[in-house]
């Protein structure tokens, strides 16, 4: 049996310490030392979001906190514009239509960021929407679009600034209230380096506000209900105890290792990476606002990127991603945040290379390695 590399963009490796720690007998989630535990927890998100606002946990995939930023925010028939540059953008349009609002498309070119003036015009030209849906990083593409921009386009309006941090978080520096984003949600699977199971809302003044006239249905994602128990350390509902104990560590190893020393060796593999795909002769499948946390990868004319990712996974077991939707067989996208090393991508480098050979590609064998090296070396 080969052991398991896992170098798509979530679900990420997570620390063999922190497997451990969940690990340790379970403890009742309604016990003084859950409550004290979840105190311990509420300080840390706080830490990591830079905010002082609260931060919300739900034990759901990230999808969840999405579908409670659009049910405690918004009312039926309200309209919101959703930034779509990819498969998670479109997956806002699909929430709010699920609940009976208004989406204002915004489309973007998929390998391209959305534009700040962009979403100021359609706000001057409809006052009346109450919502930005954007993604800090579209995880289908690899773009970053601009929320430290948008913020400033929102902040004047009446319309809140909704951000899909979940593949961002922890990949590079998102300061919350710096920036004057009002929800930040993110999940535990990716940059956080914990297992699926996880999500969470940083909640602003701003979106606050709305929240009181919603009137969405909502009732295990309730904003209010989680804000009221969550205040005394408590969760609403039944608590993933092993994971709470696993986020602890976790922000154990980010407190010993450095946030910005975190962010820096991300940016430091995604680099790397970037720099043997050029050796390879190959395009990045974004042409702007290329991430830290990923890399997509157009895949050689003639050679269908899915074949790729499966002779990862076949011969190495090494798990990397595709394409989904309209770039499905064309690109291949491979993670660098959270627990991999300088070593796994170098794997992961050399793998591809394999692939690619074994494929049929013409290029010079080991020139990735290479290349990829001279930045590790230099760092």
């Amino acid at each position: 049996m080969k052991k398991v590399s896992l170098l798509a963009p979530g679900p990420t490796p997570v620390p063999p310490r922190t497997m451990l720690a969940m690990a340790q007998p379970l403890i009742h989630h309604r016990s003084s030392d859950f409550l004290e535990m979840f105190g311990r927890v509420r300080a840390g998100l706080k830490k990591l979001f830079k905010t002082d606002n609260e931060v919300l946990t739900f034990c759901s995939s990230g999808t969840g906190a999405m579908d409670s930023s659009v049910s405690n925010l918004l009312s039926p028939g309200d309209k919101a514009i959703c930034v779509r540059g990819g498969k998670f953008g479109e997956r806002w349009t699909e929430l709010l239509e699920a609940y009976g609002c208004t989406p204002v498309n915004l489309d973007v070119e998929w390998g391209y960021a959305v534009k700040p003036e962009q979403v100021e015009a359609l706000l001057k030209d409809d006052p009346s929407i109450k919502a930005v849906y954007v993604q800090a990083l579209e995880t289908s593409t690899g773009v970053a679009h601009p929320i430290q921009e948008l913020a400033q386009v929102t902040k004047d309006s009446d319309a809140v600034l909704v951000v899909d941090a979940v593949s961002a978080l922890g990949a590079y520096d998102i300061p919350t209230d710096e920036w004057g984003l009002d929800v930040v949600i993110s999940g535990s699977q990716k940059a956080m380096m914990l297992p699926p199971g996880l999500a969470f809302a940083s909640i602003g003044p701003k979106a606050l506000k709305l929240m009181e006239s919603s009137t969405l249905p909502k009732f295990y994602f309730s904003w209010a209900k989680e804000l009221k128990t969550q205040g005394i350390n408590k969760g609403a509902f039944t608590s993933p105890v092993p994971l709470f104990i696993g986020l602890l560590d976790i922000f154990d190893l980010i407190e010993e290792i450095g946030l910005d020393n975190i962010f820096k060796e991300t940016a430091v593999k995604s680099q790397a990476f970037k720099a043997a795909v050029a050796a390879w002769g190959l395009e990045l499948f974004s042409k702007e606002n290329a991430s830290t946390g990923l890399t997509a990868v157009l895949a050689p004319e003639g050679i269908d990127a899915q074949d790729v990712v499966g002779w990862l996974k076949e011969k190495y077991a090494i798990f990397i991603a595709g394409g989904q939707a309209q770039a499905k067989g064309k690109i291949f996208r491979v993670a660098h945040m959270g627990f991999i090393s300088e070593f796994d991508t170098l794997k992961a480098i050399s793998a591809i290379e394999m692939a690619l050979a074994g494929l049929g590609y013409k290029f010079e064998m080991g020139a990735g390695v290479a290349a990829a090296q001279k930045i590790f070396g230099e760092a």
